[in-house]
Parts: C-alpha cells; structure tokens; sequence
C-alpha cells in the first residue's frame, strides 16, 4: 500500500506539472478500482488468523454420568440430576419386590421340602405343617406356583433396576432443554378468497401458538 502511494503521488505530480491534471485522475481512478479488491484481499490473508474461544467454560449434564450413577448405585443418577423426589420411588419399589421375593422364596422351599418328604418312607420328622394339610399332588402344585412367582418377581427387579437407569438418563437429557414460558394462543378471524377453488367467501378462524 505504502508503494502504491508513493506512485501515484509521483504520477500526479508529474502529470499536473504536465497539465494532464484530467488524464492522471482519470488514471489513478481506474488503479484504484483495480488495485483495491486485491489490495482487500492481500490484506485478509495477512491478518492472523486467531480462534476466538468462550472464555466462560460450559458445563454440560451427561447423560453418560447420570446412567453409569443409577447403575452403580440404584437412585444416585436421580441425584445427580437434581430429582431428589425420585430416590425414595426407587427405594420403595425395590423393597417392595424383596418383600415378595423373600416370601415367594420361603413358601417355595417349605412346599418343596414338604413335597419330597412325602414320597418318602417318612421316617424322617416332617419338615413343616404343610404335609399334614395337602396331599403330594396339592404339595407338587404348591411348589411349582411359587416357584413361578419367585422366577417373576426376580424378573421384576432386574426390569425396575433397568427403569432406574433410563429414568436418569432419560432425565439427564432434558435437564439443560430450555422451554420458553412465553406461551400464548391467538385466534383471528380469516376469510378464505375464492381463488382456492371456493365460489363464495367462507369466513373462518386461524390458529396460531407461539412458543
């Protein structure tokens, strides 16, 4: 830029003490609208090129996190997603599935332990009360009914410790999803025109939601 100056200062002087004062302007004039652009160009490619970085550093809920927490530790992912009033849910559903398979564990064996006592020679005490209230084909049912219900209700455990899971992680996605509280509804009359294959004006209503 420096050079081109210097030049066109030197041509003008040159050319008014010439008295081509109109020639040079004219001159300088088409150098400028050539130089310029390049000029531009030259110039953006000198620039350094810095990346501009957040100096405010950002903190991002995972949702990895929030399912490795409830895996480890069945309630944790609710913490750390700020659902406090979750934990306890979690708590009770578990108890209440050990409650039932503890029972369903218990009946099982003493049906089973009463089953196999009976086809015995019995000379061995009767291991509960139940040989003396069923038969062997009521003690085989018994047995088998829980040992069904135990097999379920293990079941069960293992699909509420999966829900655990994805409820954090589920959770954990939504914590940063901004949700504008601007909601509004508004309906305007509307008139549909003829042109949309209609022979007469039919008056209607638009709804719009903003959000």
């Amino acid at each position: 830029m420096n050079t081109f100056k210097a030049l066109t200062t030197k041509v003008l002087k040159r050319s008014f003490a010439n008295g081509k004062g109109k020639t040079a302007l004219s001159a300088l004039l088409i150098l400028l609208i050539v130089f310029i652009p390049f000029a531009r160009l030259f110039a953006q490619d000198q620039a350094p090129q810095t990346p501009i970085r957040d100096s405010i550093p950002v903190n991002v809920h995972s949702p990895h996190k929030a399912s490795l927490y409830s895996a480890v530790l069945p309630g944790l992912g609710q913490a750390y997603n700020h659902k406090y009033w979750k934990i306890p849910i979690v708590y009770v559903g578990f108890g209440a599935i050990a409650y039932f398979i503890k029972t369903y564990d218990k009946q099982y064996k003493d049906f089973r332990d009463a089953y196999v006592w009976s086809l015995t020679d019995k000379t061995t005490p009767a291991p509960n009360d139940l040989v003396n209230k069923y038969s062997s084909d009521n003690l085989l049912v018994g047995r088998q009914y829980y040992r069904r219900n135990l097999e379920v209700s293990v079941i069960v455990a293992g699909v509420w410790y999966v829900l655990n899971i994805v409820d954090a992680t589920v959770d954990a996605h939504f914590f940063d999803y901004n949700i504008n509280e601007d909601l509004s509804i508004q309906m305007n009359p509307w008139i549909a025109p003829p042109s949309l294959g209609l022979k007469h004006s039919v008056p209607g209503l638009t709804l719009s939601m903003r959000f």
